[in-house]
C-alpha cells in the first residue's frame, strides 16, 4: 500500500491508521495536518533516528559492497537525535543564510533566460522539449555548488548518485539491484570522504567547528540528497501540474497571480517528498490512537498539505487561498529543511520566466514516478506546441 497510492488524498481516511509494506513491516501512518506537525514539533517522543534506515532492508552482499568503500553514515542531519545536530545543521544554516541565498538570484535568473529562450526557439521549429531533462534538473546542483563549494565532479555523476541513494534507502528493490545501486552509492562516497578532509567551503567550515570526517562526508552526504535533487524534482512536478492551469498561467503572464503564491500553493499539492518517517520513542497516543514505544511512524506530508481543515478548497490549484502556506513539505520543528529558502528561490526564478513556455502547450509525456515511500522522483516533461500553433510566439497568450 506504502507505494503507489500517495495520490490517493481524501478525508476519509482515518487520521492515523495501521498499514503494512512489501515487507510485512507495519506501520503507523499519520494523515492529518495537526498530527503530522505535533510529530515533527516533538523530537523526543518521535526520534529521528529512522528517518534514513532502507526500507528494503540492505542484505549481507550489498553491505559488504559497501563497506569495501568504507561507507559510514553517521547521524548528522535528518536522522540525527543526538546533541550533536543543533552544531551541525547551525553550519549548514550559515552557508544557506538567506542573503547568500538571494545573492545568487540574478545569476541564476541569467541561466534560466539562455535555457528559456533555447528552448522557445525548439517549440517554436515544431520540436518536443524535456522541462526536466533541458530546464530543471541540474539548476538547484548549479546554485548549491556556488553556494557550499562542492566536490568538483561532473553533474550527471552527482545526479546519479542522488538517484542512486533514493532507490537504495527509499525504494522497494531486489538484491541484485542494491548491489548495483551500492556500488554507485559507494563510489561516490569515497569522492566525499576525500573532500571532507581536503575540501573548502562547507566542509571546511564543518572540520573548523570540530566536527570529524564521518560527519562532514554525513553532512554533505544528506546535502548532495535533499539540497537539489528534491527541487529539480518539483520543478518538474509543479511545471506539469501549471501545464493543466491556464488560468494561473495567464495570471503569472499578466502579473495578476503572483509568483511566490503559485510556489507555495504547488508545495501543498505536489510536494517531492511525500512522506516523512519518526520512530517512536515511548508508549504514547497520537489523535486517540495508541503508540506501542518503538513503532514505526510514517508521516503523510501531502496528505497534510490537503487537509480540508486547513485549506477550504485542498485539490484546487488556487494560489493565495486561505491556509495555502500551512503546508509542511519542508517538516517543522528543529528538523525543518534548512535550505527552504533556497527551494523556494529557485523555484521562483524558474516558474516565472519558464510560464510562457506552457502555454498552448500539450504534454506529451508526464512525468512518471517510481515506486519509493518518500521522493517522488520524477523522469521527464516533455511538452510540444501544436502543429497548428508551431509559429505562434508563447508571449501571443493562451489559445482561446
Amino acid at each position: 500500500m506504502l507505494f503507489r497510492n500517495w495520490e490517493r488524498v481524501d478525508d476519509r481516511w482515518p487520521p492515523v491508521v495501521e498499514v503494512a509494506d512489501h515487507t510485512g513491516t507495519a506501520h503507523l501512518l499519520v494523515t492529518r495536518h495537526a498530527l503530522v506537525r505535533q510529530v515533527l514539533a516533538d523530537p523526543e517522543t518521535f526520534r529521528p533516528d529512522n528517518a534514513l534506515d532502507a526500507v528494503t532492508p540492505i542484505p549481507v552482499a550489498a553491505l559488504r559492497i559497501l563497506a569495501s568503500y568504507g561507507f559510514r553514515l553517521p547521524p548528522t542531519l535528518a536522522n540525527n537525535g543526538t546533541a550533536s545536530h543543533p552544531g551541525i545543521r547551525s553550519v549548514l544554516a550559515e552557508a544557506l543564510h538567506p542573503m547568500r541565498v538571494a545573492a545568487q538570484r540574478d545569476w541564476l535568473a541569467g541561466v534560466v533566460a539562455a535555457r528559456v529562450a533555447g528552448l522557445t526557439e525548439a517549440l517554436d521549429a515544431g520540436r518536443p522539449v524535456d522541462l526536466y531533462a533541458e530546464l530543471a534538473a541540474d539548476l538547484p546542483l548549479l546554485v548549491l555548488a556556488r553556494l557550499v563549494q562542492l566536490p568538483d565532479a561532473a553533474t550527471g555523476t552527482v545526479k546519479r548518485f542522488a538517484r542512486a541513494a533514493l532507490e537504495l534507502f527509499w525504494a522497494p528493490v531486489d538484491v541484485g539491484r542494491q548491489r548495483e545501486l551500492a556500488h554507485t552509492v559507494g563510489r561516490f562516497h569515497t569522492v566525499l570522504r576525500e573532500f571532507a578532509v581536503t575540501g573548502g567551503g562547507l566542509a571546511k567550515a564543518l572540520r573548523d567547528a570540530g566536527h570529524p570526517p564521518d560527519t562532514v562526508v554525513g553532512a554533505l552526504f544528506f546535502l548532495l540528497v535533499a539540497g537539489q535533487e528534491t527541487t529539480s524534482q518539483f520543478l518538474a512536478l509543479l511545471l506539469h501540474r501549471l501545464a493543466g492551469e491556464p488560468a494561473v498561467l495567464a495570471g503569472l503572464i499578466d502579473g495578476s497571480v503572483g509568483v511566490d503564491d503559485v510556489v507555495e500553493e504547488g508545495l501543498r499539492l505536489v510536494p517531492p517528498i511525500v512522506t516523512w518517517r519518526r520512530r517512536a520513542a515511548v508508549d504514547t497516543t497520537l489523535g486517540g490512537t495508541a503508540v506501542s514505544g518503538g513503532s514505526s511512524v510514517v508521516l503523510w506530508l501531502a496528505a497534510a498539505g490537503r487537509d480540508p481543515l486547513v485549506v477550504p478548497h485542498p485539490d484546487e490549484f488556487l494560489p493565495g487561498q486561505r491556509g495555502s502556506r500551512r503546508h509542511l513539505a519542508f517538516g517543522a520543528g528543529v528538523h525543518r529543511c534548512v535550505g527552504a529558502q533556497l527551494a523556494r528561490m529557485e523555484t521562483a526564478v524558474v516558474v516565472g520566466q519558464a510560464a510562457p513556455l506552457l502555454v498552448g502547450c500539450e504534454v506529451v509525456r508526464a512525468p512518471w514516478s517510481p515506486d519509493n515511500l518518500s521522493f517522488r522522483m520524477p523522469d521527464a516533461l516533455v511538452i510540444r506546441r501544436p502543429r497548428a500553433d508551431a509559429t505562434r510566439r508563447p508571449s501571443d497568450g493562451p489559445v482561446s
